[in-house]
Formats: C-alpha cells, structure tokens, sequence
C-alpha cells in the first residue's frame, strides 16, 4: 500500500529506474520504490522529470503535484483513462439522475457542517456549535436555502474571529488554501482512479472549473485541513508551514469502523459515494470521524 508523500525541491533530476523513482542532486542520489509513493509534490520549478517516469507515474495512480515559482500547488498529472472501464464509468456518470445528486450532495452538505461543529465543540465554542447543529436540521433538499453558506461564516468568524475573511491576503488564508489544494489533488487522484471524469459534479457546475466533482467530494474533509492551520496558528506561511500541512493527509481518522490515514480514508469515502450514487441508495457513503 502506498503511503510515501515525497516532496522534491531545489534544482533536482528525476527518473526511473527499476521501479525506483531516482532522484538525482548535485550533493546526492536517492531512491524510492514506486509503490511506496501516493503523492508526489515537485515543490520547485527547477526540477526535471524523464517522460518515462511520468508514464509509470501514471500507470501506478500516484499522484503528481506541480508547485509555481511561489512554490504553492499549480497544477497535475492526472490520466486519460484511469481505470479499465472508463468508458462505462463516465456512461454512468452521465446518466446519474439530478434527484440522486441532490440526495448525495444534501448529505455531504449536512456531514461538512456536522464535522464544523464538532470541530468547535472541542475548542470550547459551544453556542456557535449549537448554532451550526441548528443549521443541520434547517438544511433543506439540495441545500436549496444555502445553509452551508450561513454555517461557514459562523464557523470561520469564531474559529479565526470577527474580523476574518476568506479573502484576506494573510497567513491563515494562504495556509487554507495550500491545504485545500493538497486535499483537491487527492480527491482528482481517487475520482480518476475509479474511472470517472472531475468536470460533471454534484452541485458545483461551474464551466471554468476542471474539479467539479473533486469540489462537492472534499467538502466534509475541509475540516481537516481547517483543525491543522488552527493548530499551526501561522504568523508567516513558508516551507515548514507547507509540510506540516502535506504530512497531514499521513494522520489517521476512522472511517468504515477502522483506523486510516486520511490519504485512504478519501479513497474509501470516495469509492463509497459512487456506490450510492450508482445504486441510488445514500445509506451506502461512509463518512469519516477524527476522534483523535
């Protein structure tokens, strides 16, 4: 099983070499065995990579992040066909029904503010908690009156205060958004792998976005990455503060009544909603608990 996250920074060469991934730097050679790796992050953009290691990174599923000049996630690898039976996966994707997709995503929208509130809870906001849990019973089919919106201005306010915003141009923020990345890129990974395509999502249907469906997935696993930056409570948002963010998808949670990391447990969640949206029954998505 996979479990490596390797990061690559600095001027680097990367091939393949007898199922090695073989990193070549001017002080030192390392390698590391393909399946120990889930995702790879090539943190700077003076690294080289061999087309050959591509195609094995591709073939084996790891996941492939490329970072900018300001070394924050820009983009990815990901595959044509990720599974034998795309063909028919992206059929079936087609051809879910907006009544299903409505049930799924009520469902992820209700388990997301559940898991906020109880995020505050263990930080001793208990009357915003109650406020979110309230939220939950007001949540209407499709979250038709938006009460993902009303609990994320509540949860935000009392987690970083009054005055924060998404959009201020700070450490908090650039921290939640280099993390969201990281969870983004993991969901594309497992949306792929199962052979179906990121652009047709659940709610989100926005034409210039190429993550739909990765957008309505992550939505419960956000929290994850929210408990983390609280933690971190960065003054300044640099390489330490990146990896301590990275090897968090290397924490475990509990999801299908076992201890996972947080890398697998998307892999279990994800695999789940497409059971229950293929075989229309909500009761099959297994959602994970961080009782940590």
């Amino acid at each position: 099983m996979s479990w490596r996250t390797v990061v690559v920074t600095g001027c680097a060469k990367l091939d393949f070499k007898m199922d090695y991934l073989v990193v070549r730097k001017k002080e030192a050679t390392n390698r590391i065995h393909l399946s120990e790796i889930g995702i790879l992050i090539v943190e700077s953009t003076a690294v080289s990579l061999t087309a050959v290691l591509l195609c094995e990174l591709v073939k084996r599923k790891i996941k492939v992040i490329f970072c900018d000049e300001q070394h924050n996630p820009h983009s990815e690898l990901l595959p044509c066909y990720g599974s034998h039976d795309t063909s028919a996966k992206v059929k079936k994707q087609i051809e879910w029904n907006q009544e299903i997709k409505n049930m799924v995503w009520t469902e992820i929208v209700c388990e997301k503010i559940r898991q906020q509130a109880a995020h505050l809870k263990t930080r001793g906001l208990e009357s915003q908690a109650k406020l979110l849990e309230k939220y939950i019973k007001e949540v209407e089919f499709s979250d038709e009156t938006n009460r993902e919106g009303h609990a994320a201005k509540v949860y935000f306010n009392a987690l970083f205060g009054m005055d924060f915003t998404r959009s201020l141009d700070n450490s908090t923020n650039a921290a939640l958004n280099y993390g969201y990345g990281i969870m983004l890129s993991c969901f594309n990974r497992e949306i792929t792998a199962n052979g179906y395509i990121t652009q047709i999502g659940l709610f989100h249907d926005n034409m210039f976005n190429q993550f739909n469906l990765a957008s309505d997935l992550m939505e419960p696993f956000r929290v994850l990455v929210d408990k983390k930056v609280k933690e971190m409570n960065p003054i300044k948002f640099e390489h330490e503060e990146k990896m301590e963010l990275v090897y968090l998808l290397s924490s475990t949670v509990i999801i299908d009544g076992k201890n996972n990391v947080i890398s697998n447990a998307i892999k279990i969640y994800c695999r789940s909603i497409f059971e229950a949206l293929n075989e229309r029954d909500i009761s099959l998505i297994k959602f994970y608990k961080d009782e940590l």
